[in-house]
């Protein structure tokens, strides 16, 4: 017969192994707890100031998330996939080693490199006001090859899968190889045969840029710029103008414009301006390098307004053209 003892010993390891067996269930109840029930895909976002705490909170504060950091969590920043009804443990797998999800990064071709570092806040887990301060920095910019005023040459507005806590450096090197991988051999020769380096061609595709947003006529544009170019004549290009006054919207330009001093001012410096005024667009580049051979020297929006624009070979001509377009911004009333 048991003892008093060796009954008291059992009812405590029965009672333990009931302990456990029902903190196996409960732990297993709450690891299949999800932070996401919806029915779409949850994008977690971590970044250097979240905690222990923060990623509970953007989780939906599941307890079993609580249990799990008792095994020790390293906050590591990112951009986290959770999928539908997704449970809890193969979640905290991810995020304790790192394994993010990449976003999908269209690059703009923005006016302005304040523009797109504030672009990049808003995108990646970047301070613009640290990115604008790079930018303007000419040892910043020389480390990639380039000078405060070339940089825009570097960014080709494209789509990008990048992972959203890329820090400045390692965006930039990216934007280096797609660069590099961008001026593939066939453009590089197209741009050799018009005796012009990538920064020349991406600068005067950014006037081009400005000049028209219709693509169909990219090349009849570059075309004539390209004659200027040729023959030294001064581009006389009027977004060059607006870019040195800082005024994009500008409608007429008027002689006081044509008078400011700055390298940007191609109607008093002939040749290209010291670089581009704007990213240019891939269509703004492939123009240049095919641009359509013709005659044409000038050219001056149209009076329709379409966007589009009446071609000329002689300054008589050009002149024609230029009445008309005024008189429909006059009759427009804008100034």
């Amino acid at each position: 017969m048991f003892s008093i003892s060796d009954k008291r010993i059992r009812y405590a390891a029965c009672s333990f192994a009931v302990l456990l067996l029902l903190a196996g269930v409960v732990l297993t109840c709450l690891l299949k707890q999800s932070p996401n029930p919806s029915s779409d895909t949850l994008y977690i976002y971590i970044d250097a100031d979240d905690t222990q705490d923060s990623v509970s909170h953007k989780l939906g504060e599941p307890f079993g998330w609580r249990l799990l950091t008792l095994n020790g969590y390293r906050v590591l920043t990112g951009r986290y996939a959770v999928a539908p009804n997704e449970k809890i443990l193969p979640v905290y797998k991810r995020l304790r080693s790192g394994q993010q999800e990449p976003i999908r990064l269209t690059l703009p071709s923005v006016r302005t490199m304040r523009q797109l570092a504030d672009f990049m806040g808003e995108h990646l887990m970047l301070d613009s006001t640290e990115v604008k301060a790079s930018f303007a920095d000419s040892s910043f910019c020389a480390t990639y090859g380039y000078s405060v005023n070339t940089l825009p040459a570097l960014f080709i507005p494209n789509t990008y899968e990048i992972y959203w806590n890329t820090s400045l450096a390692g965006f930039m090197k990216r934007m280096q190889r797609e660069h590099d991988a961008f001026w593939n051999p066939e453009r590089q020769r197209l741009a050799d045969s018009l005796k012009m380096t990538r920064i020349e061609v991406s600068t005067l595709a950014s006037i081009i840029d400005e000049e028209t947003a219709n693509n169909a006529e990219k090349p009849m544009v570059a075309g004539m710029y390209l004659n200027r170019l040729r023959i030294g004549m001064p581009l006389q290009a009027d977004p060059t103008v607006k870019f040195a006054f800082g005024n994009f919207g500008a409608r007429r330009i008027y002689h006081s414009f044509l008078e400011v001093e700055s390298p940007y001012n191609t109607y008093k410096n002939k040749g290209l301006p010291p670089g581009p005024i704007r990213i240019p667009s891939i269509k703004g580049i492939d123009a240049v390098l095919h641009g359509v051979h013709h005659g044409y020297l000038y050219m001056c929006a149209k009076e329709d307004f379409s966007g589009t624009h009446n071609f000329a070979r002689t300054y008589a001509q050009h002149l024609a053209n230029a009445r008309r377009y005024t008189r429909a911004l006059n009759a427009r009333k804008i100034k």
